[in-house]
């Protein structure tokens, strides 16, 4: 196994952890502070005051959960029984889908994080730094294997 894919394996299989933990997260501690937890967002405790709202949005937290399940298993799949190739491939469409959290999600979270509508002050920084750092991590690896593998 040349050093490219390894890389190309590492890289996935963090991701891999870190979305699993995650996972866990939204289904059972979705309080937590920590792990893209929605305990960051004042509005999930508010929430809780009105049962239907909860109920939505406790659903919506639980539809992003199962939606990662299966991202992770096909993931998971690739890892293990995909060709380097595919697996080079599923770095690309990684850097794809991800990108698109500053689309729509990030400007969402910073008008929150400006409105104190999130705890604490300055996640959506953070938030937006983590998801640049998945890309990089995406970006590097796919370039290296990519020219690596078509060497």
């Amino acid at each position: 196994m040349s050093l490219s894919i390894i890389i190309v394996k590492i890289v996935l299989i963090t991701f891999i952890t870190l979305e699993t933990f995650n996972i866990f997260v939204l289904y059972f501690q979705p309080t937590f502070k920590y792990a893209n937890g929605v305990g960051v967002f004042n509005a999930w405790e508010r929430s809780k005051k009105d049962p239907p709202m909860y109920d939505f949005a406790n659903y919506l937290v639980k539809w992003v959960a199962g939606s990662k399940v299966i991202f992770i298993l096909l993931l998971i799949v690739i890892l293990v029984w995909g060709k380097d190739l595919v697996q080079i491939i599923s770095l690309g469409a990684l850097i794809l889908a991800t990108i698109t959290f500053y689309f729509k999600l990030y400007p969402l979270i910073r008008k929150m994080d400006k409105n104190d509508q999130i705890t604490p002050k300055g996640y959506s920084t953070v938030l937006a730094l983590m998801i640049l750092s998945f890309i990089l991590a995406f970006t590097g690896a796919f370039v290296f294997g990519l020219i690596m593998y078509l060497k």
